[in-house]
């Protein structure tokens, strides 16, 4: 906490830009001082407001602040700009040292507790490490090893934002796990870690005791989506589960989203009708396909039993599905109705060609 005789920085002062940082393609990180001198008071995961004179007139945006809250003097954002920004592209375009803007903030309720003494998993994408950066800073800074898994991913490892930094603070202590997922390489550069989209098997490899801890996630829409859609099909306790949106960052308790995810729970009965057997049998929605095939005795192929082989792919003829799998199956398979029995867990009653 700042000293008594020190101020507390207000919106109703500017913040001037002291430092620019190129990060990756497309990014860069502002750092902002107060010319006063006041010192900042936020929570981990928090966003501040610019106003930014962009022209046609000025633009409103928020931006996560990227710095941890321990060092009061400054704070930085990074921020990416997308095809098609203005206010974004303004600030990488135009925005330098000495250029003073109006903020507004902080705010959000995306942050860590007052108290952040627990074990975290971190799951982002692209510009969403943002906040788990700041996050992952001030458990750093705490001064004590903290317990984080990390998990950042992104298009290509040049655009892994803060990488170095990352790598610098797990090299410090004991308690910080990385791991990186990226889609593609980079020509002329050697990659040895994971490839392709973050999946269940990832999740598993990367870090074995997810269920007991406190996720918070950040990224595009469908990216956090999915990563709900593992969690809830893994059993996670999605009580702990918290998330930042890119569109409408939440000020407050009103504010934040509330899923309509659908859970399956053991208590709830459905029905599973195989079409070419003549046979209808009643489960539980927890329970997939193929275990309720096996278990009536129907020889459903089956391979490795993690959504990866497709071996065990069959024809939906009506009904819902739950399916969370590893790539063993087409976006064009699923449109033409097509499930893998291994990983896809029934709602209400559902009718198979099996």
């Amino acid at each position: 906490m700042p000293r008594e005789d020190t101020p507390v920085w207000t919106d109703s002062e500017p913040l001037e830009c002291v430092m620019v940082i190129p990060e990756a393609p497309d990014v860069k990180t502002f750092s902002f001082r107060p010319p006063s001198g006041a010192t900042f008071v936020y929570r981990a995961g928090q966003f501040i407001t610019l106003d930014l004179p962009v022209p046609g007139g000025n633009i409103q945006r928020t931006y996560t602040i990227s710095s941890s809250p321990v060092s009061s003097a400054y704070i930085t954002v990074t921020v990416k700009a997308q095809p098609g920004s203005v206010a974004t592209r303004w600030m990488i375009d135009h925005l330098k040292p000495g250029m003073r803007i109006k903020a507004y903030g902080p705010a959000g309720l995306f942050h860590l507790p007052r108290q952040p003494d627990g074990k975290y998993l971190f799951i982002s994408a692209g510009s969403g490490v943002t906040p788990m950066m700041s996050m992952a800073t001030t458990l750093f800074e705490r001064g004590e090893d903290p317990n984080i898994c990390f998990i950042q991913c992104a298009n290509r490892p040049v655009e892994l934002i803060f990488r170095r930094k990352l790598e610098f603070m797990a090299g410090r202590i004991s308690g910080l796990q990385l791991h990186f997922v990226v889609q593609n390489s980079d020509p002329y550069e050697v990659w040895t870690g994971y490839r392709g989209t973050f999946n269940q098997l990832m999740l598993g490899l990367m870090c074995q005791d997810y269920l007991e801890r406190d996720v918070y996630c950040c990224g595009p829409e469908g990216f956090m989506t999915a990563v709900r859609e593992i969690l809830i099909s893994l059993g996670y306790d999605m009580g702990r589960y918290h998330q930042e949106s890119f569109a409408a960052p939440a000020e407050t308790v009103e504010d934040i989203t509330v899923f309509d995810d659908f859970v399956p729970a053991d208590e709830v009965r459905a029905e599973i009708r195989f079409a070419r057997a003549g046979i209808s049998v009643d489960c539980s929605e927890t329970d997939t396909v193929l275990q309720v095939a096996k278990g009536s005795g129907l020889p459903v192929p089956s391979g490795c039993n993690f959504g990866i082989c497709g071996t065990c792919k069959v024809k939906k003829i009506s009904g819902e599905v739950l399916m969370v799998h590893n790539g063993g199956i087409s976006e064009e398979d699923i449109e033409a109705g097509y499930i893998l029995a291994c990983c896809s867990k029934p709602i209400g009653t559902v009718e198979v060609d099996a």
